[in-house]
């Protein structure tokens, strides 16, 4: 099982590799990626030191900010409102 899982890790990063070459994308991905961090991170730190929501604070850590990388500001809301819930 190991072998296979190990086998469609190469084959991924392969292909991803052999993409990025192809494709000759540069670096204004990365430029790209670090604003949408800043902007997660900014979106999570107004929620948590703007005092709307008292009881509510969301930590910064990778787990919340590719939450938020990936679904945007309403990903802030949704982890507001779980936060609000599980409390």
């Amino acid at each position: 099982m190991k072998i296979l899982l190990i086998g469609v890790l190469v084959i991924s990063l392969l292909s991803l590799l052999y993409i990025a070459v192809s494709k000759r994308l540069g670096f204004a991905w990365l430029t790209r990626f670090g604003l949408h961090v800043v902007l997660a991170a900014l979106g999570i730190y107004v929620v948590n030191f703007s005092g709307l929501v008292a009881e509510a604070y969301i930590p910064i850590n990778p787990v919340t900010m590719t939450t938020v990388l990936v679904l945007g500001l309403p990903g802030v809301g949704l982890l507001l409102g779980l936060k609000m819930t599980m409390i």
